[in-house]
């Protein structure tokens, strides 16, 4: 684990005690590192930039030393703005909760594998996407729907004749509408599913 990492862990679990960041819920610390990331990225205009992690890990660096308190403070903050994105935007699906919606966003994602290994450049089409979604205010598990975003648009096109080049392009600009337009959605986007036996809801 990194400081950055260690740091988050600690601001996550002021922000709900009940958290296991090293355990059950290391998912949760791993999404908000991500998302971090990328939102330092966007930030700091390194999106699609070479070597980008590499900077960006030299200027955290370089603020955690200069101004350990600054870099406590903004986690503080932001850490509070993503928790409260990440209860509206994950719904956990318990058992055989929501299925058929589940289902065909699966089989979509599923379909569009093959046609998502042959794409070159998909960490650079990811970025834009992800670029455009922190830039319409969704910080939270920005690099997960992205990609999925991406995927679903690819499951969409795949069976019509067009080349890869046009394919790509048009998959591109669909996917950032729908970005925009999902960004300002309300709701939960992303829907994890677990098994029955992990879980058991509490009584209403």
């Amino acid at each position: 684990m990194n400081f950055v990492e260690i740091m988050m862990g600690e601001k996550l679990k002021e922000a709900d005690p009940a958290l296991d960041v090293l355990g059950s819920d290391r998912k949760v610390l791993q999404v908000a590192c991500q998302d971090f990331t990328n939102y330092l990225k966007f930030q700091w205009g390194l999106i699609g930039k070479e070597a980008s992690q590499c900077e960006l890990i030299e200027r955290l660096e370089q603020l955690f030393k200069e101004d350990p308190a600054e870099l406590d403070a903004f986690l503080t903050v932001w850490i509070g703005i993503w928790f409260k994105k990440w209860k509206e935007r994950v719904k956990l699906l318990i058992g055989d909760q929501n299925a058929s919606k589940w289902n065909k966003m699966t089989k979509a994602i599923s379909n569009a594998e093959p046609l998502w290994r042959k794409i070159e450049n998909k960490q650079e089409l990811q970025e834009v996407v992800v670029a455009t979604l922190i830039k319409n205010g969704e910080i939270c598990g920005t690099e997960i729907l992205s990609e999925n975003l991406l995927k679903m648009e690819l499951s969409e096109k795949c069976n019509q004749c067009l080349g890869d080049k046009e394919r790509t392009f048009t998959v591109v600009n669909n996917t950032l509408r729908k970005a925009r337009e999902m960004a300002q959605s309300k709701g939960p986007l992303i829907f994890v599913k677990i098994d029955k036996g992990y879980y058991t809801a509490p009584n209403e």
